[in-house]
């Protein structure tokens, strides 16, 4: 029998064509997916605040008497606060701006007697009577506003006044961790000028690009009175300005450049919580913000397919939102097939070793939308911890993290310092 080649032609066609179709199933196809990721945190200049007051019925600090507080701060920090001198129309307490300075310059904390940093201020409501015990309040209102101006000596009216410092005592005490304690004593007792203290304020700003965000939280000496000052000045009454105060106070961080990594398997390629830092860079990321270590480390593993460092283009950092504008953004076009994985890792900036990232085995790199509540915020265990943004050992605020090795771990909403919101409160992430 003869051999008919075109006879067997369509059923070697169709044998080819099965073949071909079942090569281009087995053939993942490529997507194209960007993902964008957002410090979307509603800031706050102040990263503590509070008020104090005597322990009587009035709650005013006598003669005699002595207050206390404590407080947590950083580097290049400083303690602000104002109390009224009771016996006045409209004088108050408080430390030239931007406060009482804390530290030295090799960053050894300032313990002591601090009294001399104390001023007398007029807050320039209200016409200044002789000062003590029978003075009338409120008393006549100036007849044009004046500025805050400092009381040395003499007030504008002509009355005396002994220096802050021979009237109140303040002193500071250093609890170790970042964590001070401060005492203001009323030795006014006995002198021209016997006084009350009025129940007062007190506020610590964040300090960023060494600068702080809110260095006259109170007031400003040449300007004139705001935002509850007038009340403490005139009438002992800190609720006002303890209400502005508070208003601004809360969270403050930057997120580091991004670590970004596409990969197949089923692990994390970089962490899992319950176990030490393995060594690889993730420490640096996390105390200091440098992704570059780990991404390298990253590239030569088997299963990771793509990593990036994203960093925003004008700081570097993603800033969060501050004063009605927007956070800092990054994006990265990724290839993903079906059933590749998707980590990333940033830095909480202003923590000692804190870090966001995707929980568990990562997310689906295929996925589309908002996938921020898949991430979570821990802490990598090879540094302590101090109060976020007001640690004398956090690196960037110019300190260096004291060691310690602990296994990487959840960090709490409520932790031991202050309480966060949820992890999308702060930082967003979508894929499209």
């Amino acid at each position: 029998m003869k051999f008919s080649f075109l006879k067997c032609f369509p059923v070697l066609a169709v044998a080819a064509s099965i073949t071909a179709c079942s090569k281009s199933d087995n053939t993942p196809i490529t997507e194209r997916n960007t993902i964008t990721i957002e410090n979307v945190l509603d800031s706050r200049p102040l990263v503590q605040s509070g008020t104090f007051m005597g322990s009587g019925d009035p709650p005013v600090i006598f003669p005699g008497q002595s207050v206390s507080f404590s407080f947590y701060a950083g580097k290049g920090q400083t303690l602000t606060f104002a109390t009224m001198y009771g016996w006045s129309n409209d004088l108050f307490f408080a430390p030239e701006n931007p406060g009482i300075a804390l530290y030295q310059s090799d960053g050894a904390p300032i313990t002591g007697d601090v009294s001399s940093q104390i001023k007398l201020w007029d807050n320039g409501t209200r016409v200044n009577e002789k000062p003590g015990m029978g003075i009338a309040h409120p008393g006549t209102p100036e007849a044009t506003t004046k500025n805050i101006s400092e009381v040395n000596g003499t007030d504008a009216y002509g009355h005396t006044y002994l220096a802050a410092a021979q009237l109140m005592n303040v002193s500071l005490a250093y609890n170790g961790n970042s964590n001070f304690t401060i005492t203001i004593t009323n030795k006014s007792a006995g002198t021209a000028n016997e006084t009350p203290f009025s129940p007062g304020v007190w506020a610590i700003s964040y300090v960023a690009g060494g600068n702080q965000l809110l260095p006259n939280a109170i007031f400003t000496a040449g300007q004139p009175t705001a935002n509850g000052l007038t009340n403490i000045a005139e009438a002992g009454d800190n609720a006002a300005l303890s209400a502005y105060l508070t208003e601004r106070t809360g969270l403050f961080t930057p997120l580091s450049p991004v670590l970004v990594v596409v990969y197949h398997g089923d692990e994390n390629p970089f962490f899992t919580t319950g176990e030490h830092d393995r060594g690889e860079g993730l420490k640096a990321l996390a105390q200091t913000g440098n992704a570059d270590i780990l991404a390298a480390a990253l590239k030569a593993k088997p299963g990771v397919k793509e990593v990036h460092v994203l960093k925003e283009s004008m700081s570097t950092v993603l800033l969060p939102k501050a004063n009605g504008g927007d956070g800092g953004k990054v994006s990265q076009e990724l290839s993903v097939v079906k059933g590749d994985r998707l980590a990333i890792a940033t830095m909480y900036g202003f923590s000692n070793d804190w870090f966001f990232a995707t929980k568990g085995n990562g997310v689906d790199a295929t996925e589309k939308g908002d996938i921020s509540t898949s991430l979570g915020l821990f802490d990598n265990g090879t540094a302590i911890d101090q109060f976020p943004g007001a640690g004398l050992t956090q690196a960037n605020l110019e300190g260096t993290p004291l060691e310690e090795s602990k296994p990487i771990e959840a960090v709490p909403h409520a932790n031991p310092f202050t309480s966060l919101p949820s992890v999308n409160k702060i930082i967003k992430v979508n894929l499209q």
